[in-house]
């Protein structure tokens, strides 16, 4: 809880809107879990994107607040492909529950992964455990860091 009282519920979008119409991100909670998607199904046989491709596109979703990717942050915790669908399921978390931008960010994220062609759905949970720490960050992070 933030001193003034807020928590991040609200600072989050409000459930079942569309977050950017522009690039079809669509917001939900799973009880305290906030959850973007992005995308569509793939049809049977489509071939998949690479992971790499999808941490390349990842690597392109920045925090405004810090000069360093999303990825090398040690933001992302987990990246699971469907390999039946293409369907994408991603849990990232943020340097701090009191982000700014917490409502944006797994929306960015979504939207990224969804412009991979080979992706299918991408579905991003913003989770908080285990807790983001510095050692997380990628060795290169870590030096623009100072850390």
């Amino acid at each position: 809880m933030i001193k003034d009282g807020k928590t991040l519920a609200d600072f989050m979008p409000n459930p079942g809107v569309t977050m950017d119409p522009a690039k079809g991100v669509r917001v939900r909670r799973e009880g305290t879990t906030f959850v973007a998607e992005a995308g569509a199904s793939l049809a049977p046989g489509a071939a998949q994107a690479s992971e790499a491709a999808m941490i390349e596109a990842m690597q392109t979703v920045h925090d405004p607040e810090i000069p360093i990717n999303i990825y090398d942050l040690g933001l992302i915790y987990r990246l699971d492909q469907n390999t039946d669908n293409g369907d994408v399921d991603v849990d990232m978390t943020l340097t701090a529950p009191g982000c700014p931008v917490a409502g944006e960010m797994p929306g960015h994220v979504a939207a990224a992964l969804a412009g991979v062609d080979g992706v299918g759905v991408a579905t991003v949970r913003l989770v908080w455990e285990p807790t983001w720490t510095p050692d997380k960050a990628s060795e290169d992070a870590q030096l623009v860091l100072g850390l």
